[in-house]
């Protein structure tokens, strides 16, 4: 055997990639550089079949693809259009996941329940300090909109989503006002089945309405400590009914 020649063994196959696979590249670079911004249309296929020298199947398949991972967006009788790239186009493509992930084992609804507290008790220490005038009047807005949806369970929560969104939001930071709403939405949306706050809904504005006054305060202590008290009181309205 030639002293160059590799062992059979060692040897790597190379394998054609696909024609779909090759056009995804080029039209994921094409987003990612800048060529086709937030908001454009993408090409027609024909344009794009000329382009890369490929068929209608492959474009098409290419197309689909950047459309599941949240790239652009297909509607029927309208050319494709290219979507804002962000945190939650990312998180918002791993929802189908989380929903497998959280129905999967109740072990899991566990983790997900102790991950949130340990970010919003971060949030709100966050939101103690920082918060404006204009933030602690949207709070205090948001927990008498709540309010007004007593004896309605399903825009109740949604407005105690806002509410805990809003504290996110205090951050003045997109990457984590993203995941604090891919977190809610996993744990209400997912699990509203779950829910069994009958009878508890004026604790829980009475608990909202401690945290904005200690946030006003600029109380970081005492903001984080009512938010766990919340938190801990909460976490059982996740629980299945015996």
């Amino acid at each position: 055997m030639a002293k160059n020649t590799p062992r059979k063994d060692d040897r790597e196959k190379i394998t054609r990639r696909k024609l779909s696979d090759q056009v995804l590249d080029k039209l994921r670079d094409m987003i990612t550089s800048g060529d086709l911004a937030a908001g454009d249309t993408m090409p027609s296929e024909r344009v794009l079949m000329d382009r890369f020298g490929v068929g209608r199947p492959a474009v098409r398949e290419a197309l689909q693809s950047l459309h599941n991972s949240g790239l652009i967006t297909i509607s029927h009788g309208e050319r494709s259009r290219v979507n804002a790239v962000d945190a939650s186009t990312v998180l918002n493509q791993s929802s189908d996941i989380a929903r497998l992930v959280l129905s999967s084992a109740p072990a899991n609804l566990a983790h997900l329940k102790q991950a949130r507290q340990m970010f919003e008790l971060g949030l709100v220490r966050v939101a103690a300090q920082n918060a404006t005038a204009e933030d602690v009047a949207e709070l205090r807005e948001l927990v008498e909109r709540q309010r007004e949806c007593l004896g309605d369970s399903t825009t109740f929560i949604e407005a105690d989503v806002a509410f805990h969104k809003r504290i996110a939001q205090t951050a003045q930071n997109p990457i984590i006002t993203s995941v604090s709403e891919a977190m809610l939405g996993w744990l209400f949306d997912y699990h509203k089945s779950l829910l069994h706050w009958s009878g508890k809904e004026e604790i829980t504005l009475a608990e909202h309405m401690q945290i904005v006054d200690l946030i006003a305060d600029h109380d970081e202590e005492g903001a984080v400590a009512a938010m766990a008290r919340h938190l801990d009181r909460a976490s059982d309205a996740f629980e299945p009914k015996s």
